[in-house]
């Protein structure tokens, strides 16, 4: 029997859309889950709190869906980091 452990399932699992508004950055995922995300409390993701609505909602998916790029901020976020809620540095 071929099992995956929970690090490769994470690994397998792509943004398919995104949606945001001035307190939640939704993202569903290709497995069907739904994160929600109270972004103005995540301190690694406050190029979205000083955002305007529109740049926030000038994002683009990568290409695979490993990531959310917005292009007016010159920034983006990948859904691995968002599942386990540790930034890049």
């Amino acid at each position: 029997m071929n099992t995956l452990t929970a690090h490769e399932i994470d690994t397998q699992v792509r943004a398919v859309d995104v949606s945001i508004d001035d307190t939640i950055l939704g993202i569903r995922l290709s497995d069907g889950r739904e994160l929600r995300i109270p972004y103005p409390k995540i301190p690694w993701l406050e190029f979205l709190v000083s955002a305007t609505p529109q740049q926030r909602k000038n994002w683009s998916l990568e290409p695979g869906g490993y990531a959310v790029f917005w292009e007016d901020l010159d920034d983006g976020v990948e859904i691995s980091h968002l599942l386990t809620m540790q930034s890049l540095t």
